[in-house]
């Protein structure tokens, strides 16, 4: 009987090894390799041979044959020119059927049954403006991959090899940026649409971040951060307890002394020329010097005491009330406001925690306060994501002038799971650090990414408006399988492979910068990008953007060492040896090229788990099922222990702890709490201090946190509620709830 093939259609077709000779012998000639007509004959035998063991082959199975032989057979140039011929040729016939068929599912599919349209956790898909963005990136994604990338780089995203992270705005701009509010605030700014003025009391200071972190995201794809949110604020503090001072002053003269309305801001004039700065709290003995030296009248002389004294009460109250409704306004507004369009909430992060100033404490003390009250029903804030800046001999031991600030951080996490938790001492992290300067500080942005060092110019190693231009992912587990156990052959194809994303970031940035200034009013045309400022509007932005780093990540280490030894590194001391060599290899690697491009190749730990899931899709139908390795619906994420694996918290800190030094793109580490973590804050500050004494760079704690919608209980809920003792389902009395409302502010108000 004749052999068949099955064709993609599914209709049934003689088989036919010419056509197979031939598809090599287009390979070979691509590849220069040129094979011999003996090479060719024998290569096509191999595969007929390997076709007779499938009982009805489908194309697609004969060209994985064709690949396994000529690799088999060590004609790997063959081989590679042949898979970017398949690739090239299953993008052609597949693309743009399946650009069709993604607008057809975002137009008539909701965002619950579609993972397209939850690609991204802060824009709701199922909005006219999100569906609007989700057909712009995929018709983007589409433009790029078909005309855009390299041939085998394109292949190499396709099949799963690496990951080009938000490929839709690879024509169009770069990842992240740390912003400096205090200099973009000092002459103030324009949006586009009208200039702002510099800001006069604590609630515009904070409005206006807000204002900031939306339209630097709406020039970016990544996050945004304000690495001295504290110090920022502080001003803020400042300008509102100034002018309630002089509010109160004017206040006292005209209720207890009768002045005039008029008398009354005559004197405050008189005042401010004495006083030609701001009143900072602490310095209060200071002010009254000054005032008494004018020369005042008589009366007022006499009652010049009790005037300072109300004065500087009044002034504090009223600072510390309106500082608190600024920060519950800032949470507010960073998780309802939109950016892109109006369909996404801006990824904004902040760090803090530095500052001992009284009125940068105010702000801190502040915020976590909001935080811990959560949003108007009582939820948990999503953003800003909330990175407390821990510091030996600033905050973390008792004495320490903000320990009380730490402590006050460790309540409001074990509730609220914000804030986590950076280390400055870490030794990668102390290397850059300056006491007093803020711009040395470590900051890190939202889930992980971290911008510090600087190859372009080693004296500008500094924290203020620089960031990630584009980061791309590789598949370490596919490198892992296809090494067969042999670490040569793994080193090999991983230098392989990170060459090909060293090529792909630079064809990106390449693209990057040749941007003009013009193309970002806001993040280049306000000064925000580090010597951004120095730049006309229609200077292309090259040079400027080499102060940000071009980052390679990865994904699934535990994965990659199950495939090599059978072992994951939190099982055996040797996986353990092995992944510090792999990532650290990496690493070296990065390091070498940034010296010598003088640019900032770093290494970061992806924080992708939508990514994790892509991977493992593709591996299983490629690999099959491998115990241990494509056995899940995901890979781990970059060097953490896996989560199914059972491990002692602290044993998890010790294992990860020396990964964060590696990777200076960015890192985090997790620890999974059960219970109640509110009910034993020793323990959950023992493990934030664990993790500082163990060189961890970025950490934060995970524990459940429910919420009871009905009486606001935010804590661990069983089967009742111990606030109401209300089980799922039910309902209580009128009369209950107001007993509740009376007893706890946080009880939502009902309507009879």
């Amino acid at each position: 009987m004749e052999r068949q093939i099955q064709k993609r259609n599914g209709e049934l077709v003689p088989f036919d090894s010419i056509k197979i000779l031939n598809a090599i012998h287009r390979a070979s000639v691509a590849s220069n390799d040129n094979l011999t007509p003996a090479d060719l004959s024998y290569l096509t035998q191999k595969v007929c041979d390997a076709v007779e063991d499938a009982e009805i082959p489908s194309i697609e199975q004969i060209q994985d044959i064709v690949e396994a032989m000529l690799i088999r057979y060590d004609f790997a140039s063959t081989a590679k020119a042949y898979i970017l011929y398949r690739a090239d040729h299953a993008k052609i016939r597949n693309s743009e059927f399946d650009l069709m068929n993604i607008y057809k599912r975002l137009t008539y599919s909701s965002a619950k049954s579609e993972n397209i349209k939850r690609e991204n956790a802060n824009i709701d898909g199922d909005t006219a403006m999100g569906t609007m963005l989700r057909y712009g990136s995929e018709g983007s994604k589409y433009f790029i991959a078909n005309y855009v990338l390299p041939k085998d780089i394109g292949a190499a995203h396709n099949n799963g090899d690496i990951h080009i992270h938000d490929m839709d705005f690879y024509m169009l701009t770069e990842t992240c940026c740390q912003i400096d509010l205090i200099r973009l605030f000092k002459n103030g700014f324009s949006t586009g649409h009208g200039y702002v003025r510099q800001p006069q009391s604590i609630g515009t200071y904070a409005s206006l971040a807000c204002i900031v972190i939306q339209a630097n995201q709406n020039e970016m794809h990544g996050g945004q951060s304000l690495p001295n949110f504290d110090y920022a604020m502080a001003e803020g503090v400042s300008k509102t307890y100034t002018k309630e001072y002089y509010k109160a002053m004017r206040s006292y003269v005209t209720a207890r002394l009768g002045y005039s309305r008029q008398k009354a801001q005559a004197l405050e004039k008189v005042f401010r020329n004495a006083l030609p700065f701001l009143i900072k709290m602490g310095q209060e003995d200071e002010v009254f010097s000054h005032i008494c030296q004018l020369p005042l009248e008589d009366e007022l002389k006499e009652h010049l005491s009790d005037m300072h004294t109300f004065s500087v009460d009044q002034a504090m109250e009223y600072t510390e009330e309106m500082t608190h409704q600024a920060m519950q306004a800032l949470i507010h507004n960073l998780n309802t406001m939109h950016s892109r369009a109006g369909a996404q909430v801006p990824f904004s992060s902040i760090n803090y925690g530095t500052d001992t100033s009284p009125e940068g404490r105010m702000v801190i003390r502040n915020l976590l306060e909001s935080t811990m009250e959560g949003l108007g029903a009582g939820e948990t804030p999503i953003f800003p994501v909330q990175i407390f800046k821990v510091k030996e001999g600033v905050n973390y031991n008792p004495g320490d002038p903000n320990y009380d600030m730490f402590q006050q951080a460790i309540a409001t996490s074990a509730k609220r799971l914000f804030p986590n938790f950076s280390f400055i001492d870490a030794p990668y992290n102390l290397a850059y650090y300056k006491e007093g300067d803020p711009n040395t500080e470590i900051a890190y942005m939202g889930c992980r990414t971290r911008v510090m060092g600087n190859h372009h110019d080693p004296n500008r190693e500094v924290t203020f408006g620089r960031g990630n231009l584009s980061f791309t992912s590789i598949n370490l587990p596919r490198l892992g399988i296809e090494a067969h156990g042999d670490l040569d052959i793994f080193y090999q194809k991983l230098d392989e492979q990170m060459d090909l994303v060293i090529r792909q970031l630079l064809h990106r940035f390449q693209i990057q910068s040749a941007k003009k200034v013009r193309n970002y009013p806001f993040l280049m045309a306000q000064g925000i990008w580090m010597d951004s400022e120095k730049l006309s509007m229609d200077d292309t932005i090259g040079e400027v953007l080499k102060h940000g780093t071009l980052s390679i990540g990865f994904i699934g280490l535990a994965e990659t060492l199950k495939a090599l030894i059978g072992k994951h590194h939190g099982e055996s001391e040797e996986a353990q040896e092995l992944g510090l060599a792999i990532i650290g290899h990496m690493r070296r690697k990065l390091d070498d090229v940034s010296k010598k491009m003088k640019l900032n190749f770093t290494l970061l730990a992806t924080p992708a788990e939508g990514l994790s899931g892509r991977f493992v899709k593709i591996d299983q139908k490629k690999y099959g099922v491998i115990e241990g390795v494509t056995d899940r619906d995901y890979y781990t994420n970059s060097f953490h222990i896996p989560v199914y694996y059972p491990i002692k918290a602290y044993r998890k800190i010790e294992l990860e702890a020396p990964y964060h030094a590696l990777t200076n793109a960015g890192h985090i580490s997790y620890v999974e709490l059960d219970g109640d973590t509110t009910q034993n804050l020793p323990a959950f500050e023992a493990i934030i201090r664990y993790m500082k004494e163990q060189g961890i760079g970025y950490g934060s704690i995970n524990h459940p946190v429910d919420r009871d919608p009905v009486c606001g209980y935010t804590g661990i809920i069983d089967d009742v509620c111990p606030r109401c003792g209300r089980r799922a389902g039910e309902s209580i009395s009128i009369d209950k709830l107001r007993e509740l409302q009376k007893k706890y502010p946080d009880v939502p108000p009902f309507r009879e």
